[in-house]
């Protein structure tokens, strides 16, 4: 494992479902081709200069140095936090990231602050030892393994995931999971309906498009089948008392885009 210090680590996050949010870790070693939008910043930014360094991950060394120092000032603006946007804080085969991240969501529950978390690896049971104020969520895309290879390489298997979801949930958590980036037909043809179901157990669910992948506006059609889908989730969500958020820029209307003339 290397490591990396950084000066601050708390941070307002701009993402639409987001309140306060930290990234411990530089890089992600899951080594996603949709393309990954936080691949492509880092190395837009000289972060990283290829998707091969993106994916040897650096650790935060001073983490949580950092947050005893910047939770007692920010503690009466935080909501909660998110765990991460921009890396996987349950890292698949990284005992040492997924270790810090359970210590940095207690430092955060001791000052009574929420935590959420995503990842496309394994949530570790040890979770089940947290505040029930925090809310777990896993990302689900695909059913298909060949999928996950071709395009999420070194994440966990999409059963193992579901596993460490159903787990927690049957501890009394709050659970949750994005499918986002999801795919048109001509990148994979899949049964969503099914997908719905492997996560029926959920309390919300977050849906968003594929985006920055030229496949996706080859699809004949790509925006009614979004609509499509966001309706889906949006009609099942509502009949089995769920919450969900549609991500921005998924869903578009026909009517305001249609001009005349």
């Amino acid at each position: 494992m290397e490591y990396i210090k950084r000066k601050s680590l708390l941070y307002k996050t701009g993402v639409e479902y987001g309140d306060y949010t930290l990234n411990h870790v530089q890089g992600c070693s899951h080594g996603c081709l949709y393309p990954c939008y936080a691949y492509m910043m880092a190395k837009r930014f000289g972060k990283v200069k290829s998707i091969e360094d993106w994916m040897k991950p650096k650790l935060v060394s001073n983490a949580i140095k950092l947050l005893e120092e910047e939770i007692p000032k920010l503690k009466h603006k935080i909501k909660s936090v998110h765990l991460c946007f921009t890396t996987d804080p349950f890292m698949y085969g990284y005992t040492e990231i997924c270790n810090k991240s359970i210590e940095i969501i207690e430092l955060l529950n001791s000052y009574k602050i929420p935590c959420t978390a995503l990842t496309k690896g394994i949530l570790p049971k040890e979770l089940a030892n947290t505040d029930k104020i925090n809310s777990y969520g896993i990302t689900l895309i695909s059913l298909n393994e060949n999928y996950r290879k071709k395009y999420e390489p070194n994440s966990a298997p999409y059963n193992e995931r579901i596993n460490s979801l159903w787990y927690l949930h049957n501890k009394g958590y709050k659970t949750w999971v994005s499918i986002e980036p999801y795919p048109t037909p001509n990148i994979i043809n899949q049964d969503f309906n099914k997908i719905l179901d492997s996560i029926s157990f959920v309390d919300k669910i977050i849906f968003g498009r594929l985006n920055y992948n030229k496949k996706v506006t080859e699809f004949k059609n790509y925006q009614k089948f979004y609509n499509t889908l966001c309706e889906k989730v949006i009609n099942y969500c509502i009949s089995t008392g769920k919450e969900y958020h549609i991500k921005d820029g998924t869903y578009k209307d026909f009517k305001v885009e249609t001009s005349v003339g």
